[in-house]
């Protein structure tokens, strides 16, 4: 035997599926497998060579960090218990904060069957009611109720497929008996960025005829508001173009 060399027995050497034979072979006479001698002097062995590897190890393990590598100046984050006091005219009054919750709310509100709920949401009342201007009695900031909410990405990216067809009929259903505007345009635009290709069959319908009102609007302008007309285009070259309805797009000029 070579010193160091861990003590084996010839049923160790023979491998561990002779090891369950041997048990097999136990339980079926009724009996405890008894390990061979030289099998119980390799476990204690094994055993021993555990325990001082073991009591080697130190307690505390300390990681070698070369501190030329540090830099000498660094930024160190101390949490607080509460948020620092707002300086003198900087508190937002009670009733601003109340209707921020308010607005926030809504984000959550509007269910995918809800019609008027998605295009107030969208348009704000002022727009869906066509409202020339609602009562402002206190200067609370922006009311999103009112004005209606930007397509932001925390909004749509949390729609699927079913609620982008969903708005997307919604806001053209609006549309083919009101006048185009910038958050009709904004809104429109970002449930063409979400919808998905291929085209579902409900989807396909909605933009074709998003399209062709878009050319009956752009036909009435009579004031050529470069601006709508350019938004105006931009629908149509989107549906046309991009989503392949090319018998609806717009001959070069």
């Amino acid at each position: 035997m070579v010193r160091g060399e861990p003590v084996t027995s010839p049923l160790e050497r023979r491998g561990p599926s002779a090891a369950r034979a041997e048990l097999r072979v136990a339980a079926r006479r009724g009996g405890r497998a008894v390990l061979p001698f030289r099998r119980q002097i390799c476990v204690l062995h094994t055993c021993r060579r555990g325990r001082i590897e073991a009591a080697r190890c130190p307690d505390v393990v300390v990681a070698k960090i070369d501190p030329r590598k540090l830099k000498k100046k660094q930024t160190v984050n101390i949490s607080i218990s509460g948020c620092q006091p707002a300086p003198e005219g900087y508190s937002p009054t009670l009733r601003w904060q109340q209707q921020q919750v308010a607005n926030f709310s809504a984000v959550r509100q509007p269910k995918s069957e809800d019609e008027e709920g998605w295009k107030k949401f969208c348009l704000g009342e002022r727009i869906h009611s066509e409202i020339d201007a609602l009562p402002d009695n206190e200067n609370i900031g922006i009311d999103y109720m009112k004005v209606g909410f930007p397509p932001l990405l925390s909004i749509v990216s949390r729609m699927n497929q079913a609620t982008v067809t969903s708005v997307l009929e919604y806001l053209i259903s609006w549309f083919g008996e009101k006048k185009f505007t910038p958050e009709l345009g904004r809104w429109l635009y970002a449930l063409l960025a979400c919808l998905e290709k291929p085209l579902l069959p409900e989807a396909h319908s909605l933009i074709r005829q998003l399209a062709r009102r878009c050319s009956e609007v752009r036909a009435m302008e009579e004031n050529k508001n470069e601006e709508q007309i350019s938004a105006l285009n931009l629908i149509i070259c989107l549906v046309s173009r991009y989503f392949d309805q090319r018998d609806l797009a717009d001959e070069p000029s």
